[in-house]
């Protein structure tokens, strides 16, 4: 059997030295865990896994979906012996939901949150040559605020809600890392200035080191900077690209540069290699414009949720996360809404490749606590810092257009600063912290609570197109659609105070041709927004009338339909759960790729 999911998982920071873990790995689950107290984690565990699916998989072999409070994993490998003079370097591309991992009997790292990267340094535990038994728990609680995303925190699928994922579910791996050695560097696109500005992090700063960076192209070097790596924590760089080899990136040339990034000591002698990649494209806001390389480009958004009947937030294999791109391109989509979930880094590497638009989301449903009067969300601090692991990790992915910190955070306004508002803040202050890029939405639909947000929108199901396109007319006044919801008229949202402005979620048009045409109303088995449409011919007569509705306002920089694909019950895909066609997709490109109003000159 071929290894799972076997391609390199981190394809902007490359290394020649690497290990994939995936494949089989002892397992047990450990429902009301008390498995330390059992000292589970000294002896051999009685299942059999296949890593990096989750349990509740079909994939993984076990596909159990009840909840289970801690899960754990075992195997033991040999650490190259080739890698002599060499850090071992334990990666896990991410892990729901905290996890705490030992290595030959000592914890090496721990790490809360489901959706970002951690690793371990293995050099006091295993050497090359050296075999390494490594443990894991994760724990994964049904209660409590907790980032989850679409996870059902009941026993079924309900509503938009799904089955859950517990433990291991993206790609584990080692990497040979020299003593000494560069970080993820991060890589900042200049339009204006024809170049990119890297820093590049090193591990310790080296008298006489330096730090060099190459830029290269499909005609060879285009540029390249060395500077010394002795004096801060993070050299810089700058990359100029001369007039006759700038090349941006769109969706229509999605040109991506090669950068080669080196280590070199005192004597001349390169210590360590990186490959890297990036696009020169810019984002930038006039009014209530959002301009991509200086133009209006209008986003025509579709609402991916990554999900796979096998295989649920895993992707089943590489060639599937280029599927999705490549299904949602053919239906007139130039890009996504990455929704409820930090994807996997290769889904947007793909992106880069094929000149995806994407906005960067984060899986923050969870934090609501149940019936707690005015204060039902209570995200906690552990919300900012996973975020900014998401934010360091994609910072310089070109597909990138926008982030997303916080979505339908439904709660009232009032006159108390609450938790989150708090935590709401500080989500987006840290965003625009970490990345002066790009513009940054505080909370997709419903509580806008940050009143300098960079980007308002609002998510309509409304299921007639003329009811629709007069709701979404308010634009032109100053006075856009806003979710409402409050009881006794109070807001949920601070106004709006003229920024960029798109339909962030519409459509949802519930469609299973399969169904029985007398059936009505919602239940367990298949689901959508309003009321289905009776037969094909009038999806498309409803599609078309709302889709309109937009691309014919000329302050509506975007929208985003949902959605991309069914996923279990919620049956509003263009395609169906299994990526199968249910719909004629040429007619529903057609729709959509006309030109928009926001793109006239």
């Amino acid at each position: 059997m071929s290894q799972p999911r076997a391609e390199y998982p981190r394809p902007q920071f490359v290394r020649a030295g690497w290990v994939n873990l995936n494949g089989e790995w002892q397992f047990e689950i450990d429902r009301p865990d008390s498995g330390w107290e059992r000292k589970v984690h000294e002896r051999e565990l009685a299942q059999r896994i296949t890593v990096p699916f989750a349990p509740e998989t079909q994939l993984s072999g076990i596909e159990d979906v009840d909840f289970m409070e801690a899960v754990w994993y075992r195997t033991t490998v040999t650490i190259p012996a080739d890698w002599s003079g060499k850090d071992a370097v334990l990666h896990f591309q991410a892990v729901d939901h905290d996890a705490t991992v030992w290595v030959n009997g000592v914890e090496v790292v721990r790490h809360r949150g489901g959706f970002t990267p951690f690793s371990a340094n293995l050099s006091q535990t295993a050497k090359p040559g050296e075999e390494a038994t490594i443990v894991v728990r994760a724990r994964d609680s049904r209660y409590g605020a907790q980032a989850r995303g679409k996870q059902s925190q009941l026993y079924a699928n309900h509503a938009c809600l799904y089955t859950r994922t517990t433990g291991i579910w993206q790609t584990v791996w080692l990497e040979a890392v020299p003593t000494v050695h560069l970080g993820r560097p991060r890589i900042t696109p200049d339009v204006a200035g024809s170049s990119f500005h890297l820093a590049v992090p090193v591990s310790a700063n080296k008298p006489g080191w330096k730090v060099r960076a190459t830029l290269s192209d499909a005609d060879g070097e285009v540029a390249t900077q060395e500077v010394r790596a002795d004096l801060d924590l993070a050299p810089r760089l700058t990359l100029q690209v001369p007039a006759d080899r700038v090349r941006l990136w769109d969706t229509t040339d999605p040109h991506l540069y090669d950068v080669r990034l080196e280590l070199i000591d005192a004597d001349g002698n390169v210590v360590d290699t990186a490959d890297s990649y990036a696009g020169l494209r810019s984002v930038s806001i006039n009014g209530q414009a959002i301009l991509i390389n200086g133009k209006h480009v209008f986003q025509r958004l579709v609402l991916d949720q990554g999900y796979w009947p096998e295989s649920l937030m895993t992707a089943p294999t590489d060639e599937a996360l280029v599927r999705d791109i490549e299904l949602s391109i053919a239906a007139g989509f130039n890009g996504a809404r990455l929704h409820q979930k930090v994807f996997e880094e290769r889904f947007l590497y793909h992106a880069d490749r094929l000149g995806y638009l994407v906005w960067g989301e984060f899986g923050d449903w969870g934090s609501g606590v149940g019936d707690t009067g005015d204060n039902n969300q209570q995200p906690t601090a552990s919300y900012v810092g996973q975020w900014l692991e998401a934010v360091e990790r994609d910072y310089s992915h070109p597909s990138i257009i926008g982030w997303c910190p916080l979505n339908e955070t439904h709660q009232l306004l009032h006159d108390r600063i609450t938790q989150l508002d708090d935590v709401t803040r500080a989500m987006f202050l840290a965003t625009k912290a970490a990345d002066t890029t790009r513009p940054v939405l505080d909370s997709s639909g419903y509580s806008h609570r940050v009143p300098e947000t960079d980007v308002w929108d609002s998510h309509n199901y409304e299921q007639d197109p003329v009811e629709f396109a007069k709701q979404m007319a308010g634009l032109a006044d100053g006075a856009p659609y806003g979710n409402s919801g409050g009881r006794e008229g109070r807001p949920i949202s601070q106004p709006y105070a003229g920024q960029p402005y798109f339909c962030s979620e519409f459509g949802g048009i519930w469609w299973n041709p399969e169904a029985a045409a007398a059936a009505s109303g919602n239940s367990a088995d298949s689901w959508g927004y309003g009321q289905r449409v009776a037969d094909e011919e009038a999806f498309y007569t409803r599609f078309a009338g709302l889709v309109d509705a937009l691309l014919d306002n000329p302050l509506m920089f975007g929208y985003c339909y949902t959605q991309l694909t069914d996923v279990f019950q919620e049956e509003n895909g263009i395609y169906r759960f299994d990526r199968s066609n249910k719909l004629d997709v040429p007619r529903v490109q057609a729709v959509q790729t006309r030109q928009a109003a926001y793109e006239k000159d």
